[in-house]
């Protein structure tokens, strides 16, 4: 219990559900070494410090110069000829309070690498590389290289001969409900639903009865069978007959991954493949950047922009190492690379960068797969469809200038951008505007909107705020840091949500203003809004999510990619309602049970009241909605306006054990009397078997702490709604409970239960009639105190460890979860499921916005082929990265012309016209330059387009 409370789950509670308490203490006990502090090094040490490592030390030898402002965002301009690592470390260190943060401005050598666990080379010479590779090769310490050269990148890993991994994947263990288990060697395993097995995995087996013995044989390796409900087993020939129940849950076994030393990795790669089908050119970029190093080593610097000579002389060089690998070579991969290899550019940083730091987390936690050994990246097709001259400004966007020229850069100031969201993906896409230059011209601007404030809980990865910044407005902040990278930047921040309700500030004049948006959203209904506006005005849309390790990016443009869609299907299985309410199976449906209770107790039934004694239709219109759903509304208004309304703590006290006497004995009661432990169904089959877990009553005792948690908890919070003061005292709340008197309960017969939520909606007619009546009657007059029968509804909030909300939710889940024998849930988990958190950890944050912006460097220079946009899917727990191109929007023919070209040149296409063309419009919307004005069809999802979908 103690390792669990040394970590702040306050601060790192979004990343705890990423990687766990485990990894994140093996972590705690890692000191890394960041050698380089331009972009991709202080990319790197940015994450790594957020993400929770025992120390991190920065070295650099180098000074800051112009060009280093393009990516490295903790210089400025004063920073130039100072030592870079210096530079860096004030702001470094306000990153995390829990990491050692420090500087090294001398060179690398061993007494200094033997400090460390693991060790990261940037911008670094291959002689280097090789020789320090060796060395910890040699000496146990996990060993990574980044470098990012213009639109190209590159990652190695060196874990050592054996480096075991705990979970390759992070994926949750699997688990199926069993029906049969035969005796036989081997036994065979019925599930009652298709499981989620493969062959060799092992599985522990739990709750079964008859067949006990498999309850404690520990891990059992499967084999999966053809049938998918059916896997076999050991032998179960000598074990006792199976009678009913069980689970079987995956265990999920180590892994052990192999690495070679540099040297030997340099002739004999390993890759992971940035995408499908391109093993040719990974291969070209990997002897690219070798003979990148010869180049530097020769010339005594990079090849100059946009320069034929000298890219002559590195494809001469790069032959030179093809005749020992006998490789064919891309040379048209070859000659961008050379023009373009002195660029450094934020958004490359920012992409390589997330990579890298996860994988310095792999080798400090050993969960999830590393990389084995070399990853190869290109965004060439970023590249001006026609080549400019080479220039040299003198500016601090010098880094992008050598890729892109200056009439880019200049065409970037001048952009007009909108910006939704300054969260976790927010804060990094406006570090990258900063660095680009977006909107930092005179009539350029970007205007960013979040009505968030920050709480602690945002600091682990929403890197633009600090300790200091708890309790600000997340979008005045984040104007303000981002001031601070680039003077030049033009911002208005905004506290609006984007929603039909604030279409005066952000309507046609707003819209037809920009030049694009950028979504940095967390929810799909928000996404969805967004995107008609984008189709509405025919503006391009950025848009990128993140959950976990998982990530993907998605770009529209208008006239040339599918939008980003409407809704379809829930992409969550509801749970039934008789589930929750009768047949919880799951810890997840417990939870979910909990929750209800809190926003029914506590926020809806406030909420009523408040409105019944202020909107005289209230009771008409809770009539007029169906006599069940009425009944209940009005019984809980009856309670809190007559008698039953307490006046005292102690009436809040005596409230919370009825409750919890009702909830957790009396229900459970009542339900095994309708049906009995050994009830039978009309087939001949036991009703408590598969899902249905058989529950049993508890008795309360003031000596369990769960139990009490829940009385603290639900009167704390009944008082609340009431402005009645409370106590956490459990002495004085003891005294209490001893005076409080619980009526006997006996088990009524002719009480329905419904078993489905079928059978739940067929019975809403059979209503007590005539107690409906007397409450309406009841209620029919006001109360005249009516401002003193106020309540005080109350808001969840999660992350208030204070507030009794989790407390309630916590202790009332487990409570359930012990009446149907459900393994009970942390905190941490309680809080993941009933707070609807998604998980989340810097570094796919860091790469998500730097993929965005690199789709946002073609949408700025106005780049037409579909072909050229690269929609992204990562999941850096496995090294996955998959581009795929964007799906093309429908086109329809209107008297042989397209629906598209007609509107381009303004005509107006709307779904009653085309009703009258016999046209359908389904899988896109249409456009109305002159109007601005549109009618959406049924759109079509892009991809992978949200996190829930990852």
């Amino acid at each position: 219990m103690s390792q669990v409370s040394d970590i702040d789950e306050s601060l790192y509670s979004r990343q705890l559900y990423v990687l766990g308490h485990e990894a994140m203490h093996h972590m705690k006990k890692a000191d890394v070494l960041i050698a380089g502090m331009r972009g991709l090094g202080v990319e790197i040490a940015k994450n790594v410090i957020l993400a929770g490592v025992k120390s991190v030390t920065v070295q650099d030898e180098g000074i800051a110069s112009w060009e280093d402002l393009s990516s490295q965002f903790y210089l400025e301009e004063s920073s130039i000829g100072q030592n870079r690592a210096q530079c860096s470390l004030s702001k470094l260190l306000k990153l995390n309070p829990y990491v050692t943060v420090s500087a090294h401005t001398g060179p690398l050598h061993e007494n200094l690498l033997a400090q460390f666990q693991v060790v990261v080379l940037t911008n670094s010479s291959l002689d280097e590389q090789r020789k320090i590779g060796k060395y910890c090769h040699s000496s146990g310490i996990q060993f990574i290289t980044a470098d990012t050269k213009g639109l190209c990148g590159q990652i190695f890993c060196d874990f050592g001969e054996q480096f075991e991994v705990a979970d390759w994947n992070g994926v949750p263990p699997v688990f199926a409900t069993i029906d049969h288990i035969s005796r036989g060697n081997p036994g065979i395993v019925t599930c009652t639903d298709k499981h989620e097995f493969q062959d060799g995995d092992f599985v522990a087996f739990s709750e079964v009865l008859g067949m006990t013995e498999l309850n404690s044989c520990g891990q059992v390796e499967i084999k999966v069978l053809g049938k998918p409900y059916t896997f076999s087993i050991c032998d179960t020939s000598l074990f006792s007959e199976y009678e009913k129940g069980g689970v079987a849950t995956e265990v999920k076994m180590p892994k052990m991954f192999h690495f070679q030393a540099l040297h030997d990795a340099i002739s004999n790669p390993q890759m992971v493949m940035t995408g499908y089908g391109k093993t040719n050119k990974h291969h070209t970029l990997h002897l690219a950047f070798q003979a990148l190093h010869c180049f530097v080593k020769r010339a005594g610097r990079l090849p100059k922009p946009r320069d034929q000579a000298d890219a002559k002389m590195l494809l001469a060089m790069m032959r030179e190492l093809k005749s020992e690998a006998q490789l064919e070579l891309d040379e048209d991969i070859v000659r961008k690379f050379a023009f373009t290899a002195q660029g450094n550019l934020g958004p490359v940083n920012s992409f390589i960068g997330g990579l890298a730091a996860q994988e310095v987390l792999k080798a400090s936690s050993r969960k999830f797969t590393p990389v084995q050994q070399w990853l190869y990246f290109d965004a060439l097709e970023c590249l001006p469809e026609e080549e400019e001259e080479k220039e040299e400004t003198g500016s601090r966007y010098d880094g992008q200038i050598a890729v892109f020229g200056k009439a880019f850069q200049e065409k970037l100031g001048k952009q007009k951008y909108f910006l939704v969201g300054t969260g976790a993906i927010g804060c990094e896409l406006l570090k990258n505007f900063a660095l680009i230059g977006l909107g930092a011209a005179e009539d350029g601007h970007i205007t960013v909107t979040d009505m968030d404030s920050i709480e602690k809980s945002n600091l682990n990865r929403q890197f633009l705020f600090t300790s200091e910044d708890i309790g600000r407005l997340k979008s005045e902040t984040a104007m303000q840091a981002i001031l601070k990278m680039n003077p030049s930047m033009h911002i208005t921040a905004h506290q609006n949500r984007v929603d039909p309700e604030s279409e005066e500030v952000y309507g046609n004049k707003f819209f037809s203003s920009l030049d694009g948006v950028a979504a940095a959203l967390d929810n799909l209904e928000a996404r969805v809004y967004l995107d008609g506006r984008c189709v509405q005005h025919q503006k391009p849309l950025l848009e990128g999510g993140t959950l976990g390790t998982r990530g993907h990016t998605t770009v529209v443009v208008p006239f040339l990619t599918d939008s980003y869609g409407v809704p379809g299907s829930s992409l969550q299985k509801a749970i039934p309602l008789c589930t929750l309410k009768n047949f919880p199976y799951l810890i997840e449906h417990t939870l979910q049970w909990a929750r209800d209770e809190f926003e029914g107790l506590f926020k809806q039934v406030p909420e009523n009241v408040n409105q019944y004694l202020t909107d005289h239709e209230f009771l008409q219109r809770t009539l007029e909605r169906g006599e069940a759903g009425a009944l209940e509304v009005l019984a809980q208004l009856h309670g809190s306006v007559g008698s039953q309304r307490p006046a005292v703590w102690e009436d809040c006290v005596t409230w919370a054990r009825l409750r919890w006497e009702i909830l957790y004995n009396n229900d459970i009661r009542q339900l095994l009397h309708c049906f009995p432990p050994h009830q039978m169904t009309s087939s001949g089959l036991p009703f408590w078997s598969g899902q249905k877990k058989c529950p049993h009553p508890l008795t309360f005792s003031p000596n369990n702490a769960t139990h009490m948690d829940y009385i603290i908890a639900a009167a704390n919070l009944y008082a609340q709604i009431y402005k009645i003061k409370g106590t956490r005292d459990r002495n004085t709340i003891r005294e209490v409970l001893e005076k409080v008197h619980v009526p006997s309960f006996t088990p009524k017969s002719g009480v329905k239960i419904h078993v489905t939520d079928q059978d739940m909606e067929k019975d809403k007619e059979n209503v007590d009639t005539a107690h409906l009546l007397k409450l309406k009657n009841e209620l029919a007059s006001t109360p005249g105190n009516s401002t003193t029968l106020r309540m005080h509804p109350i808001e969840f909030e999660k992350d208030d460890d204070t507030n009794f909300h989790m407390d309630f939710i916590v202790a009332a889940s487990n409570l359930r979860a012990e009446n149907y024998g459900i393994p009970p849930a942390d905190r941490l988990k309680s809080k993941l499921v009933a707070g609807r958190i998604i998980p989340a950890i810097a570094t796919t944050t860091a790469a998500v916005a730097g993929l965005m912006c690199l789709e946002l460097y073609k949408l700025v220079q106005g780049h037409r082929r579909i072909e050229l946009y690269r929609p992204a899917f990562l999941n850096l727990a496995v090294q996955t990265c998959v581009f795929y191109q964007p799906l093309a929007p429908q086109l329809f023919t209107v008297s042989d012309q397209s629906l598209f070209e007609r509107v381009r040149q303004g005509g107006t296409i709307t779904t009653e016209t085309a009703d009258k063309l016999s046209i359908k419009l389904e899988g896109t919307h249409t456009w109305s330059p002159k109007t601005q004005e549109t009618e959406p069809g049924e759109a079509g999802t892009v991809g992978m387009s949200s996190p829930s979908q990852l």
